[in-house]
């Protein structure tokens, strides 16, 4: 944050050639392929509601309260000083804040409820709320996401959907039938079986009332301080889906114990969790048996936001980088004016907007695939296949643009470490990198028509572009042979991703970013090398522009 006046003529020396903090910026209306990206994809409609929400994100305030809620992490209050048990979660007021931001401008309820282009202006926002922090994004997160599965039964959906949209975020702790708005969290994994959700021992029996109890663990639960959480437990018919409040219908607390805040390598302003539940009551969503294919409708979305999130954080990073070496000087020129300096930055940049873009596109499939087969096939497959490869890609990335500030981006005081302790965590949430790529290998084995969808998609770049058309060309190289096996499909799966990126940029982009792509992303002997190898053809002075923070 800029402070009033600091004094720059020192004792010793002036302080000179440092750059300005990157504060009160429009993260929407400075950000050329984000905007490009929404009009694409029918989210034009929503422009003057993004820019506020933009503006709201980009402004030193925001960028101040992402500091502060990192650096005083959240505490977990088990007992009050009487020895009641609480099993609450304490946070700093600029958690509150950041929550209100996200909440208050409708990033979880809006989509739902705006009826066009509702999950590209979730989207959008996403990728812009990340930038002022990303811990808080992971409640928002799952209470978008939870609607999808709430309408597997009409009577809980009917009593908690409103209160999930309602646009309005509410810190206390109390029924949630007494808040203005609420959030939902999930609580899959147990620690002997983690991604493989069947080796769960937690059992649900009926209660008498309509209603189960639940007795078990999850080893993971993130935001534990959500007033409903989804998870997962064996009644009798088998593995179930249920809804487990944190308040109990008398109004009583309901036996969710807290036993531990993790202590994550990034992520700080976000509370994860281990619980038990003691005799927690539940009501059953879903039938009895159906447990996983009733959270897969809500595991789609939350993919589309690791989606996002990694397109944000790579956003950010790469705003933070330009920024810096537009005004650093080193050997008579400004860092970006440097020949090597700015290779690296320009193949920054593509790879930036193509996540941006790849990202929206699916946004677009969910907002379409409710009255488009086609595009709800699209959406299976092009949702893991997404998730997979710019998740993947975040690390790196940071990295490089963190490299770009020199030893100042390795200062705790900078945002750059913050954004590289964060960059992995999006190819590990709602299943890594192995996990996501068999998960693509099901989807091509029972529903073949997502397949088809994809390569359709595909075919609408065709023939513009000589390295893109022998790319996707390639791809059948994989289903073709029958060389597409578990050994083979994180191969897959970046080669498919790659030729979505290259296809969505030619909907978003301009032709200098579309053609670029494919000579720095497509061409063989260039995939997986470091950034900054970049191909003569590619118009570095143009997309250097376009991608500057405005």
């Amino acid at each position: 944050m800029t402070h009033h006046a600091p004094i720059a003529e020192l004792e010793t020396h002036t302080v000179t050639n440092q750059p300005q903090p990157l504060e009160d910026t429009n993260l929407f209306g400075g950000d050329r392929a984000l905007r490009s990206a929404v009009s694409a994809f029918g989210g034009d409609v929503h422009a003057g509601r993004l820019g506020e929400f933009g503006k709201a994100c980009g402004s030193a305030e925001a960028i101040q309260w992402g500091r502060q809620a990192n650096e005083n992490p959240p505490r977990l209050k088990s007992f009050d000083r009487y020895g009641h048990r609480l099993d609450e979660v304490e946070f700093h007021p600029a958690y509150h804040q950041l929550m209100a931001l996200g909440l208050d401008h409708g990033i979880s309820g809006a989509p739902w409820q705006v009826g066009e282009a509702g999950h590209v202006l979730h989207g959008a926002m996403m990728i812009m709320m990340m930038q002022a922090d990303a811990g808080v994004t992971c409640p928002m997160s799952m209470t978008y996401a939870c609607v999808a599965a709430l309408g597997a039964d009409e009577q809980i959906a009917s009593t908690w959907s409103p209160r999930v949209t309602a646009q309005s975020y509410d810190p206390r702790f109390i029924p949630a039938d007494k808040k203005t708005g609420v959030t939902i969290g999930m609580a899959m994994t147990e620690k002997q079986g983690g991604s493989d959700v069947r080796a769960n021992t937690t059992r649900a029996e009926p209660s008498g009332d309509g209603g189960y109890i639940l007795t078990g663990h999850k080893w993971f639960c993130s935001a534990p301080m959500s007033d409903a959480f989804l998870t997962l437990a064996y009644a009798e018919g088998g593995m179930t889906c249920f809804l487990v409040p944190r308040w109990r219908p008398d109004g009583t607390r309901n036996a969710i114990h807290i036993m531990r805040l993790k202590d994550k390598m990034g992520d700080k302003s976000n509370a994860s969790s281990e619980i038990e539940y003691h005799g927690a009551w539940a009501e059953r969503l879903g039938e009895e048996g159906r447990g996983v294919r009733t959270i897969i409708d809500m595991v789609q979305h939350t993919r589309y936001d690791c989606t996002l999130g990694s397109a944000g954080g790579m956003r950010a990073a790469l705003a933070q980088a330009l920024w810096h070496t537009s005004q650093r000087r080193a050997f008579q020129k400004a860092l970006i004016d440097q020949p090597a300096m700015r290779a690296v930055l320009a193949d920054l940049a593509l790879e930036s907007e193509a996540a941006t873009a790849v990202a929206l596109r699916i946004g677009a499939s969910l907002d379409r695939a409710r009255t488009d087969p086609d595009e709800a096939a699209f959406m299976r497959l092009a949702t893991p296949i997404a998730k997979y490869w710019v998740c993947k890609r975040q690390p790196g990335f940071v990295y490089e643009a963190l490299e770009c500030h020199g030893g100042a981006g390795f200062v705790e005081e900078g945002p750059m470490p913050r954004l590289f302790r964060q960059s992995p965590l999006n190819a590990i949430w709602e299943g890594s990198g192995n996990v996501i790529a068999l998960d693509i290998l099901r989807a091509l084995s029972r529903e073949p028509e997502s397949l088809k969808a994809v390569e359709a998609e595909l075919e609408t770049a065709l023939g513009v572009n000589d390295i893109y058309d022998r790319h996707c060309a390639s791809l059948a190289d994989f289903t073709e042979s029958g060389a597409l096996h578990e050994g083979s499909a994180r191969a897959f799966a970046q080669a498919m991703a790659l030729a979505l990126q290259a296809a969505a940029l030619k909907q978003t982009a301009p032709d200098f970013v579309f053609h670029g792509f494919c000579a720095q992303r497509l061409s063989s002997g260039r995939r997986g090398f470091l950034y900054g190898d970049v191909d003569s053809s590619v118009d570095q002075d143009a997309i250097i522009e376009r991608a500057m923070p405005g």
